[in-house]
């Protein structure tokens, strides 16, 4: 399977997995509280921060209903445009992050928001769920010929496959999907974590998972069912007034994710099942050997009751019990010594 460079990150089979802290509009629209999360996503070592870069009046009606999640006396229109960052702000943000040393992405919602960031020079384009279907964005990405990270919630197979075809019929394959389960949160029977094998299976692309459950669980349990990338929204205080806040990572949440994501990966091995290590030396103590139960004389003939099978393991291994029962000890043996084979006739 191909695997995919973000800046200077490899992304696919063998690499470690690729954290992506979405700080999204939990900036409130503010550029300062947008720098404090660059930092929270740094000291928690995520690879990439993530925002999201929008005009309002460009992807969204006024007449639109509010989502059940989202608790706000205004309309969702200008609840949303409140959120907006500046062209500015976005260089600034940029900028910030190359000083910092994370990787700056942030999620287009329109044509032009596309051709600010690839401006600016971000490495990737993440497509939100949202515009799944959106073939005529998700066009306009493709031909940006940059990696691209597709959220597939809310999506079928087939249009997960149309904008599959859509982005590799435009000259990119530079891909990875995200299963997602687009709800704020999920309950946790809907969200399907097996989906991601059947999204590499059938795509044969690295795949990951965008978090919206509350908690580190499920992205854990992700990374340990093969997630290359995980997206998890974050903010600095859950009680902040806005649309995500309360179902995002605290940021001590988000070190303890990132934290447990490498710790999952030191352990996933490489699939060969052999001895490690410690268990090499473990077995000596452990493992059993077999040990005369008696006095043996030399001469006798080894009866079953002339042997026992004891720790440590470092003589004879059981297997070879019924093989010396019926020879001649050619050695005096003492009760509890370890058996040899050179023992016998």
């Amino acid at each position: 399977m191909t695997k995919i460079k973000i800046a200077n990150k490899l992304i696919g089979e063998g690499e470690s997995c690729f954290v992506v802290a979405e700080a999204g509009i939990n900036h409130n629209g503010d550029i300062k509280l947008a720098k404090r999360l660059v930092d929270v996503a740094v000291d928690a070592r995520a690879d990439a921060v993530k925002f999201q870069t929008f005009k309002t009046e460009k992807f969204i009606s006024k007449n639109i209903v509010i989502p059940k999640h989202i608790k706000s006396a205004e309309s969702f229109f200008e609840t949303i445009r409140k959120l907006e960052l500046s062209e500015k702000d976005h260089y600034e943000l940029s900028g910030y992050c190359k000083q910092k040393g994370i990787i700056f992405m942030s999620t287009p919602l329109d044509n032009s928001c596309v051709d600010l960031l690839d401006t600016i020079g971000v490495p990737v384009f993440k497509i939100a769920s949202c515009d799944l279907n959106n073939l005529p964005l998700v066009k306009y990405i493709a031909k940006k010929r940059k990696p691209i990270i597709l959220s597939t919630g809310m999506g079928t197979m087939e249009e997960i496959k149309e904008a599959v075809e859509a982005i590799e019929s435009n000259g990119n394959n530079n891909l990875i999907l995200l299963h997602c389960v687009s709800a704020y949160p999920p309950k946790v029977e809907e969200i399907n974590l097996k989906a991601m094998e059947t999204l590499r299976n059938v795509f044969k692309l690295p795949v990951g998972y965008s978090d919206h459950t509350i908690g580190i669980n499920i992205s854990l349990a992700a990374v340990a069912l093969g997630a290359k990338v995980i997206e998890k929204h974050f903010t600095l205080d859950k009680k902040m007034d806005g649309p995500d806040h309360a179902a995002s990572a605290n940021p001590k949440e988000l070190k303890n994710l990132i934290s447990g994501i490498r710790e999952i990966e030191k352990s996933l091995g490489t699939g060969v099942k052999t001895p490690s290590e410690s268990e090499i030396e473990m077995k000596k103590s452990f493992r059993r050997s077999i040990v005369a139960d008696i006095d043996i004389k030399v001469g006798d003939l080894i009866t079953p009751e002339m042997l026992s099978i004891k720790r440590p393991g470092t003589g004879l291994s059981p297997k070879y019990f019924n093989s010396i029962i019926g020879k001649k000890a050619k050695r005096n043996i003492d009760k509890d010594e370890l058996i040899k084979i050179e023992d016998f006739d």
